[in-house]
């Protein structure tokens, strides 16, 4: 899931890195039917209202939280996200542009947004999209951070994919959290709201903590989209569509303190099925790497060399999703 979690993934690692099937779909169900409107009503309640709350995050042995406020202003979004835990970093977003205020760097990160995935706005495509390769039903009743929640669940249709459970606040349909769930029905990984308030959303709220940036280091993300048809994969999971394809400048870590970073150019091609998604990282492989795989929460990351090129392969899919994209990646060269 694409989920502050991308936002998260984006902290931890650069944001870590629909085919149809070919037999006909039976008419969906009157409960069916319930569940995608359900989905429809999560889709659109996270963009339009307003809302400011504490969720965590776990992936794996790792657990994070932070702090949401989303606030609408005619045809504006305004969007604080405050990470709580570790070095502090404080994100803001207006509409599609974001700063990142790193102030242990005396930094300011400046990056176009490039999809409106983030927790709680996690669905990229419509319900009846996703019915085609998940079960779509309503699931039970509960409570999550004090709210009356309906949950919905997605099983999906093939293994190559994760099931997941959301769980919708019922008067407004703001979802508050999501679960992912592997073939043996245990959830890998989760985010969800520990408090929340929903409208009457304080102005004041979304502005940047720092006020006084002066004398700090502006970074503007050096992003632009490409042309990658020159690369391909010849066997997605069913579903998966190429969506984006950009270029972008990583840095990496200091070998020293007080070291400037090294930058250097990563080119990415995204595959989604408008709830997973699955990243192809492509650079030059001039530098000395070990090829394997890694495994994080629901995260999987295959690292291989390919001609003159090292390629990693990350998404929130299983492990034979990875290893099938990574061994059906073919590069033709221009003529």
């Amino acid at each position: 899931m694409r989920r502050t979690l991308a936002l998260f993934k984006f902290v931890l690692a650069v944001s870590s890195f629909i085919a149809f099937s070919s037999h006909a779909e039976p008419a969906p169900t009157g409960e069916s039917r319930d569940a995608q409107a359900l989905l429809r009503t999560i889709q659109s309640a996270a963009q339009k209202l307003n809302y400011s709350g504490t969720f965590v995050y776990q992936q794996g042995s790792q657990v994070r939280t932070s702090r949401i406020t989303h606030l609408v202003e005619g045809k504006n979004e305004i969007e604080k996200l405050e990470v709580l835990d570790g070095q502090p970093r404080e994100y803001i977003r207006s509409n599609d542009e974001i700063i990142c205020y790193v102030p242990d760097a005396k930094t300011l990160l400046v990056e176009k947004r490039v999809a409106p995935d983030v927790f709680p706005a996690l669905l990229a495509a419509n319900a009846d999209t996703l019915a085609e390769h998940y079960t779509v039903r309503k699931g039970e009743s509960g409570r999550v951070a004090g709210f009356d929640c309906q949950s919905v669940i997605l099983e999906p249709k093939d293994d190559l994919r994760y099931g997941y459970k959301l769980w919708a606040e019922k008067s407004t349909g703001l979802l508050l959290r999501a679960q992912t769930i592997n073939d043996a029905g245990a959830v890998v990984e989760q985010i969800s709201f520990t408090q929340l308030a929903i409208g009457n959303v304080d102005r004041n709220r979304v502005k940047p903590s720092f006020i006084n940036t002066r004398g700090w280091r502006v970074e503007n993300a050096v992003m632009s989209q490409v042309d990658l048809s020159n690369w391909t994969v010849k066997r997605l999971p069913p579903g998966f569509l190429r969506t984006r394809e950009l270029r972008r400048m990583v840095s990496d870590i200091p070998v020293q303190p007080g070291m400037p970073p090294s930058q250097r150019e990563v080119s990415q091609i995204v595959f989604s099925d408008g709830l997973a998604a699955i990243s192809v990282f492509i650079e030059p492989g001039t530098q000395s790497r070990t090829e394997g795989s890694l495994q994080q929460g629901a995260m999987n990351i295959l690292g291989k060399r390919q001609g003159e090129f090292w390629l990693t392969i990350v998404g929130e899919v299983p492990s034979n999703a990875i290893r099938q994209v990574a061994n059906s990646i073919e590069y033709k060269p221009s003529k």
